[in-house]
């Protein structure tokens, strides 16, 4: 799969498509300055919530929606996406501008938010090959920056103190996401994730910290602006809650570990050729950044996150299996599924497994 295939917008897929007269007519009640006409496109990417380019003469705005069809219960959670949008544009952190969420699905079928369509570039490449050599540097820090603030907004004070349940954030995600694998019976079973299932709740590290965790933090979910290192709107909260920071972060930082198989990965790139700070250097510019010495336990998240990543492309896999998967290369995301599996266990066993 080609990066270029998740960039720009196509007509609508048929899977995906609604009675686009009644989207205008509730955009027309309430979504302040709406001016027809409207025009609906899709974008390539969104792996979970289809996301819609609307287009109209004065300006374009961008919607997500729960797909049709048969859900995983507790997934696409649209309505808290947009709430924690709302919640840290107060504290001036980096978000699109939410207009409206309507949680009637006799609209277009499902719930739906819709929310500024910010301009600017998206590196779906980890190696930033658009960005000159000597600026790349800058791009890193802007990124270890974003997810350093991130943790530092005080939640309570932009009322997500009931975004999640503090504590015991680990134990709570493996399990989550081994009763949803578990559960997925059309996607199949692997034996490396049966192992991890086994491994991980035996090998959590101590000690608990809470912040607002953004659970997809990559360069590919983020919004940089035209010209310069600075991110202006970070995108697809959907998988937000209250969580451990050392997951979240080092859930960004796997793109140190990751081939660029389906998400923007620099595992096998010359990093210092492209002038791109090394995962120690990284990791060290996030301590700095979040105020800290070290962050203990940092491998075992590396092997959390693989496992809690191919999770997610095991879901995928079962929705393309059914036939409700939002993106259009959901087949090649189903097909990396066991090469996940396998690095997964491979980030365990270098955690001590």
């Amino acid at each position: 799969m080609s990066f270029e295939d998740q960039k720009g917008t196509s007509a609508v897929r048929e899977q995906h498509r609604f009675d686009e007269a009644a989207l205008a007519a509730w955009m027309q009640d309430h979504v302040a300055g709406y001016q027809g006409p409207l025009i609906v496109e899709q974008f390539k990417g969104g792996q979970s919530n289809p996301t819609y380019k609307l287009i109209t003469p004065g300006r374009s705005y961008v919607m997500r929606r729960k797909p049709p069809g048969q859900l995983v219960k507790g997934a696409h959670a649209v309505d808290r996406e947009a709430r924690v949008l709302a919640a840290l544009e107060k504290a001036d952190f980096p978000v699109a501008h939410v207009y409206g969420l309507c949680t009637d699905d006799s609209v277009i079928g499902t719930w739906f938010f819709i929310m500024e369509m910010v301009e600017g570039r998206i590196m779906w490449d980890a190696t930033f090959p658009d960005v000159d050599r000597e600026e790349r540097p800058a791009y890193f820090a802007a990124m270890n920056a974003t997810i350093a603030a991130l943790h530092k907004v005080d939640y309570k004070a932009v009322g997500l103190e009931d975004y999640g349940r503090p504590g015991s954030y680990f134990e709570r995600q493996i399990a989550r996401w081994s009763k949803q694998y578990l559960a997925d019976e059309e996607a199949g079973r692997n034996p490396h994730m049966d192992r991890l299932i086994e491994w991980l709740p035996t090998a959590i590290p101590v000690g608990e910290e809470v912040s607002v965790v953004h659970g997809d933090f990559r360069s590919d979910n983020m919004i940089f602006h035209p010209s310069e290192p600075r991110i202006t709107a970070v995108l697809d909260w959907e998988l937000s809650t209250l969580g451990h920071p050392l997951a979240d972060f080092a859930y960004h930082a796997m793109m140190y570990r990751m081939p660029p198989l389906i998400v923007p990965g620099l595992a096998g790139a010359d990093l210092k050729a492209l002038n791109i700070p090394s995962e120690e250097e990284y990791l060290a510019a996030y301590c700095r950044n979040s105020g800290r010495d070290s962050l203990p336990g940092y491998d075992f998240a590396m092997a959390f996150n693989f496992f809690r990543f191919a999770a997610i492309i095991h879901g995928i896999k079962g929705r393309y299996l059914r036939g409700t998967a939002a993106n259009a290369d959901a087949k090649s995301r189903a097909d990396a599924f066991p090469a996940l599996a396998e690095l997964a266990w491979d980030q365990a066993v270098r955690a001590g497994a």
